[in-house]
């Protein structure tokens, strides 16, 4: 993060672009280190597996250990009577999944019956692990941290995303202990040979350092204004990732969209009417904290917003602009999108007035506060299974004509936004409640950013901005 905020500030401002990195806030510093897995009895093969976030390093030991599997007990004095068995071994602790063949190869090719019966056991499947874990008296959260206290090795997942050869990467709870994720295809053989009684070993070397609490920022550019300097239209895209893959599409397009937009305003159009400001948040995976953050620092901002547009689910072209509620949106939204050409603009399909969105994205900061906001959302392009937080979220599946589609879209309506000679309305649309009185829809509600992650165990010398006592955990 630290050096994707220099670089970003750098590229701007070789632009001619005025561009700072602005703290919002603090949080634990972790830096991945490499990772070695393999398994090394009954044979000799290198896992397809990684380290989770902020999983402890195990500095210059590498442990080789046997595997056990999470039993299926009564309950969880059973468990608590099983636990000490758990000394010294890795703990599969993810469910072996009846297929590895995502279902729209299913469909495809299998006998209507077949994936049905497919689906049928799946289910069950799923069921029964979930109880297996409730039986246990933790839940996934707290279940590696009793497997760490118990003096397991380390603690093994496989968090299968439904595609061909894909995991989600998420965070680790423990603390001493490794907690990796190997993908599907080995953790599968694992979990075989380990049913099976072939007591297979693996060894494990993993390497990360923590670097203790450090700043986090938000990385601003602006072109300023040049009637009403005052007020402003807001590009939007959250700079953080998981680092299962490189976060190209979560949201690094995201961000290469807002960047392109920016560059291209700068060249044509140097003197916007109203100040043309790009947000690259910080904490949008840890709970929209940058954004938060902003819209709490910068009032005189917000309250001045004329428009903000957000862009973050992924490489494809914009397809779908909702209103979020605001009546009158389609009028403005509506005037600003007649201008975008047309092989852009006719495959948008457009909601209004639309219901306000969740806490997605960073959008959702800004609605909160009655700012209006904008999602500019995507083509799928199997995001939600393929690239969103998993290790296959790289560069090769960026789609850049999509992104050029995207930027000239940005640009135009950001430069529509400017210019207009009215103010957008943030008046609410209504709608009729159980009562029959007329009443807002449902948005997201304003909340305080964490500004610092669960520390456990980190003591830092100074406190950063206190907003309130709201710590979240690393989830």
């Amino acid at each position: 993060m630290e050096k994707a905020n220099e670089w970003a500030v750098a590229k701007y401002t070789g632009w001619g672009i005025t561009a700072r990195n602005e703290q919002w806030g603090q949080w634990r510093g972790w830096e991945r280190g490499i990772s070695h897995i393999d398994m090394v009895y009954p044979r000799t093969k290198s896992l397809e597996s990684t380290q989770l976030a902020w999983s402890p390093g195990m500095g210059d030991k590498t442990v080789t250990a046997e595997l056990v599997i999470l039993p299926d007990l009564e309950d969880s004095l059973a468990f608590q009577k099983w636990l000490p068995a758990v000394k010294g071994k890795f703990v599969m602790v993810s469910m072996l999944q009846p297929t590895g063949r995502p279902d729209y190869n299913w469909q495809e090719f299998a006998t209507p019956a077949s994936f049905e019966k497919m689906k049928k056991d799946r289910t069950a499947q799923q069921e029964a692990w979930t109880n297996r874990i409730k039986k246990t008296g933790y839940t996934n959260k707290t279940l590696p941290v009793a497997l760490e206290k118990a003096g397991a090795a380390g603690v093994v997942g496989s968090n299968w995303s439904a595609g061909f050869g894909v995991d989600k990467i998420f965070g680790a709870y423990t603390k001493k202990i490794p907690t990796i994720d190997i993908a599907l295809e080995d953790y599968g053989l694992l979990y075989r040979l380990t049913e099976s009684g072939d007591k297979p070993k693996i060894s494990v070397h993993t390497e990360s350092k923590e670097r203790g609490v450090v700043p986090t920022f938000n990385t601003i550019a602006e072109i300023k204004g040049s009637e009403k300097p005052d007020e402003y239209v807001i590009l939007s895209a959250h700079f953080d990732s998981w680092d299962g893959g490189t976060g190209a599409t979560d949201n690094g397009t995201g961000t290469l969209t807002m960047m392109e937009a920016m560059r291209i305003l700068h060249l044509v159009y140097p003197h916007p009417k109203r100040t043309i400001l790009v947000g690259h948040w910080g904490s949008e995976e840890e709970g929209l904290n940058g954004s938060r953050a902003f819209v709490e620092d910068h009032p005189e901002i917000v309250s001045k917003v004329q428009a903000v547009f957000n862009q973050d689910n992924g490489t494809g072209r914009v397809v779908n602009l909702s209103g979020q509620g605001f009546l009158n949106s389609y009028d403005y939204l509506g005037r600003w999108l007649a201008k975008v050409p047309s092989n852009i603009r006719d495959s948008i399909q457009t909601h209004f007035p639309g219901t306000p969105g969740g806490g997605g994205s960073d959008f959702a900061s800004f609605i909160a506060v009655g700012a209006p906001a904008f999602s500019l959302s995507s083509l799928n392009w199997s995001y939600g299974t393929y690239t969103w937080h998993t290790n296959r979220d790289t560069y090769d599946k960026i789609v850049f004509d999509d992104l050029r589609n995207n930027a000239i879209l940005v640009a135009t309506l950001a430069y529509m936004a400017s210019e207009d000679p009215a103010t957008s309305s943030r008046e609410k649309a209504c709608c009729p409640s159980i009562s029959g009185q007329a009443s807002p829809p449902n948005g997201p509600n304003k909340q305080n950013p964490s500004v610092k992650a669960d520390l456990t165990n980190y003591h830092p010398k100074t406190k950063g901005p206190e907003r309130g006592l709201y710590y979240s955990t690393i989830s």
